[in-house]
């Protein structure tokens, strides 16, 4: 691949419409400004992103990961864009990865859209009512792939459904991203007949044109595989975009369990100082003999952390370059750092899991939240198929005109009703499931 063709301001959808380009904002910062004034962007701070939403301490939602996610990764892209800068001095399209910056910080804010309510539970919740539950008997009316897509769902490839796709109603184009920044969200860039037990891909069924489009103008490699389906490499941004959700997430769990009280600082010092040298951790130690109150403490430190990890893999990525222009490297950039802040990376996400994600608070988020998107998926799915009967005729009025619920095929009903349900809040969701159980409804006396 070649940075030339990957960095490409082409819109989604506007291929054929000549554009006018007012002010000095570039085409990169138009998408961030768009993601950042649409509906879907802002419905993010009502979904869950670990922890329960806030009451007396506020933790971290679905808004303010993805934009902590946007900052980081436009560090890390301006660090290596400087580096590729200098590297390729001589070549006439130098001056355009200046923008790298502008493209992984739209592609961060972007990340998490088509992420359902109820946090990675929910993304489980639809796929679990197809390979489980009564979505089960639906399979011998769909293609392989179409099953595939509901059965493995993910929101990752939701988001490129979301940005792209024509809704009712709607322009074309869905979005109009760049080309670049469409590319820069999608980690698995295979479909979902591909992506085995880990439920992990890039786009569905009805996306598979939309991104074979994008991958093709920007030079993206494609692979093969024994099946024939379709799978390419990575756009390289993509590297960047993931680190910076990693770095983020991984980090702020720990210092929002800490806010909580799960985590005591005697436990979460000593693992945020793992990431130095002895030397450096005297250092710090002395830097925190001014501060009295244990949360700046863990504040100083999470920052410190953040920064080093953005070095590291801004250095990982610009060391590993030629590599992931071949298509050739294998994990995260998290993995390709060194062994000192690999490791230390590696005891936090150790004890994340023992600690934070499989705690009470958090399992009973997912548990309440598998009942209320299994219910949903229930209800709608009923109505959509059987739109002549009275409740369905009720249920569907309530549907958002732009949800195509009388698509001319099963998949395309199916998809309206997840479209709608992964587009709630954890709170809409709720109160939509209280509803339909008769539990909130309101009578005038």
């Amino acid at each position: 691949m070649n940075w030339d063709q990957l960095i490409c301001d082409t819109r989604f959808g506007l291929e054929n419409v000549e554009q006018k380009k007012r002010g000095v904002r570039s085409d990169f910062q138009r998408d961030y400004d768009r993601l950042v004034f649409s509906s879907p962007f802002r419905r993010l701070q009502n979904k869950t992103q670990v922890f329960p939403l806030p009451g007396s301490v506020f933790v971290h939602n679905r808004l303010t990961h993805s934009l902590e996610v946007a900052c980081v990764g436009r560090s890390m892209a301006t660090e290596v864009g400087i580096a590729l800068a200098d590297r390729y001095h001589d070549r006439p399209w130098a001056p355009r990865l200046e923008a790298l910056g502008e493209i992984v910080a739209a592609g961060c804010l972007a990340h998490d859209l088509g992420n359902p309510p109820f946090g990675h539970s929910g993304e489980k919740a639809i796929s679990a009512y197809f390979s489980e539950g009564r979505g089960q008997e639906l399979q011998p009316l769909l293609t392989p792939q179409q099953w595939a897509d509901l059965t493995h769902f993910d929101g990752n490839a939701n988001a490129f459904r979301l940005l792209t796709h024509q809704f009712n109603g709607r322009r074309n184009g869905g979005f109009a991203m760049t080309y670049s920044t469409l590319a820069s969200i999608v980690k698995y860039p295979y479909e979902a007949s591909l992506s085995g037990d880990k439920c992990k891909f890039g786009f569905f069924d009805s996306e598979r044109e939309s991104f074979q489009r994008v991958a093709r103008a920007l030079g993206m490699l494609p692979k093969e595989n024994p099946q024939g389906l379709l799978s390419y490499a990575r756009h390289p941004l993509v590297y960047l975009v993931e680190a910076a959700d990693d770095i983020c997430y991984e980090v702020m769990d720990i210092e929002d369990a800490h806010k909580l009280g799960w985590l005591p600082p005697q436990e979460v010092i000593p693992l945020f100082l793992s990431f130095y040298p002895e030397e450096k951790q005297g250092r710090m130690q002395r830097a925190m003999e001014h501060i009295s109150d244990p949360n700046e403490k863990i504040g100083y430190l999470r920052s410190c952390v953040i920064g080093t990890l953005v070095n590291a893999c801004s250095e990982a990525f610009i060391a590993n370059e030629p590599a992931i222009l071949r298509g050739e490297l294998e994990g995260s950039l998290l993995r390709h750092i060194p062994a000192l802040e690999r490791d230390a990376y590696e005891r936090c996400n150790k004890l994340s899991w023992e600690r934070i994600y499989r705690a009470s608070d958090v399992v009973d988020i997912e548990l309440a939240g598998t009942s209320i998107i299994t219910f949903l998926m229930e209800k709608l799915i009923d109505a959509v198929r059987y739109p002549s009967l009275n409740y369905s005729q009720l249920l569907l009025a309530k549907v958002p005109s732009q949800y195509e619920v009388n698509a001319p095929t099963l998949y395309g009903k199916l998809q309206a009703v997840i479209d709608h349900i992964s587009a709630m809040t954890d709170v809409y969701a709720l109160d939509m499931y209280l509803r339909l159980n008769g539990m909130s409804l309101k009578i005038n006396n």
